[in-house]
């Protein structure tokens, strides 16, 4: 377990896992403080969390990254950080410069050899989680949020984790600098 927010842990904690598995090949930015109301406090923890972490963890693999024969970075992002919702705020605008973070990325590392993409997923329900945490609390709101999926349900961690597996591969090699969305067309906009 590591704090995130802490940039001397969050690269001790890389430094170690490099030395565990021999050099790191991949790096998944996948950490959210959830912080949605519209608060200074939440603005703080989202900038420092979701984004600041992401921006940490890079610098401290980046040069593993560099050694390997296929490196990706992978940032998870939000449907919220694609178009306004619900949570957009510190929560939303922290996701939005996740994507835009990553796009650059993938623009200066493209020499080295080094894919970097997001993943956007929309609401995504698991036992422990928010969305269970709401379907007991509100269950109005719940119900409202799997309406506005045309799939009739939230995603699953499974249905997330499987287009990142899919970026981290080799068979993704062409492809950096994307946005995947993963919500069950759930957003409405047109990505261009």
């Amino acid at each position: 377990m590591v704090d995130v927010g802490d940039a001397a842990a969050l690269a001790a904690w890389v430094e170690e896992s490099a030395r565990a598995f021999g050099g790191l090949d991949v790096v998944v930015a996948n950490v959210s403080a959830l912080a949605i109301p519209d608060t200074e406090e939440n603005w703080q923890t989202s900038l420092n969390v979701d984004l600041m972490h992401t921006v940490r963890l890079v610098r401290a693999a980046l040069p593993h990254l560099e050694r390997s024969e296929a490196p990706s970075i992978i940032a998870i992002s939000s449907v919220s950080g694609r178009e306004s919702d619900f949570a957009s705020g510190p929560y939303g605008t922290a996701k939005t410069a996740i994507i835009g973070y990553i796009n650059g990325l993938a623009m200066q590392l493209a020499d080295k050899g080094i894919r970097a993409n997001t993943v956007s997923p929309g609401n995504t329900y698991f036992e422990g989680g928010v969305w269970q945490s709401i379907e007991t609390g509100d269950r109005e709101l719940f119900d409202t949020a799997v309406g506005l999926n045309p799939t009739g349900h939230m995603g699953t961690p499974e249905e997330i984790a499987g287009p990142v597996v899919f970026l981290a591969s080799r068979v993704a090699r062409r492809v950096s600098g994307t946005n995947l969305v993963v919500d069950g067309a759930l957003t409405r906009g047109i990505q261009l």
